[in-house]
């Protein structure tokens, strides 16, 4: 059982890897400080959107995976 929740870790922490690195960039960084507001009022399409959904949704399983294979493992 314990096996298992390691390697569903696992696989939740690659596909989190490979959905962040295939959004695309926001080409603001630290520009946006001073008054380059293009990052924050344009709008995700189609595939933007699918990505940051994705992101989230793997992050919040692999948060409470971490949970999970704590109480398991103790």
């Amino acid at each position: 059982m314990v096996t298992f929740l390691f390697v569903l870790q696992l696989l939740i922490a690659v596909a989190l890897t490979v959905v962040i690195m295939l959004q695309p960039s926001k080409g603001e960084g630290l520009g946006s400080i001073g008054g380059g507001a293009r990052m924050f009022f344009r709008k995700a399409k189609g595939w933007e959107l699918l990505l940051e959904r994705a992101t989230v949704i793997l992050a919040v399983v692999f948060m409470v995976m971490s949970v999970a294979l704590v109480l398991v493992v103790r």
